[in-house]
């Protein structure tokens, strides 16, 4: 029997409404009895778990770093992520969206063009050769990001600011090298 596809849907916590197209997209996956893998957090994780079970999804699983779920909108099976890093830290809270990526087959992100959080899961999953369907919400359209040039034209839409805060926080410029010179090596 086949697998169920996995699709890790996230987004950016500073958005906490969804636009009807990431509604409609989110409704899509149910219809098609896609598994999903969502976090725990506040804004998007908890609008995208809220739209789950306004569709009555059943195969949903939340992430969380810790013992308890920040918020399990649908009393989901929980997935508990016991990082090596102390509990509150950027760290903490990466190690249940790096499992998430590792989980998935794709990834359904939900970006404010400055979010360093949903920007390193689309290279997280893209470092896997995992596509993400990326919606931008200021241009309110969504970017299939399955190469670096996908990649590239997300990076593109960034402000200067958000991306020298990308920089300090994530080394967007030396990630994207390091995934730059990984596919290269690939291609021999």
């Amino acid at each position: 029997m086949l697998r169920s596809q996995t699709v890790f849907i996230a987004g950016s916590i500073a958005i906490s409404r969804l636009q009807p197209a990431v509604c409609e997209r989110i409704a899509s996956v149910v219809e098609r009895d896609m598994a999903v893998v969502v976090g725990d957090a506040d804004g998007a994780d908890t609008a995208i778990q809220r739209v789950l079970a306004d569709h009555e999804a059943r195969s949903v699983t939340v992430y969380c770093s810790g013992d308890e779920p920040r918020n399990n909108v649908g009393g989901w099976p929980v997935e508990n992520i016991y990082p090596d890093a102390p509990p509150g830290t950027r760290r903490w809270f990466t190690a249940k969206d790096i499992a998430m990526a590792e989980a998935a087959d794709y990834g359904l992100m939900i970006w404010d063009s400055r979010s360093t959080g949903t920007l390193t899961n689309v290279i997280e999953l893209l470092g896997q050769t995992k596509t993400s369907v990326v919606f931008v919400n200021k241009a309110s359209e969504f970017l299939t990001i399955s190469d670096l040039d996908g990649l590239d034209r997300l990076v593109a839409v960034m402000s200067i600011s958000a991306r020298e805060k990308a920089e300090q926080k994530m080394r967007l410029s030396e990630r994207i090298g390091a995934l730059r010179h990984r596919q290269g090596a690939l291609a021999f």
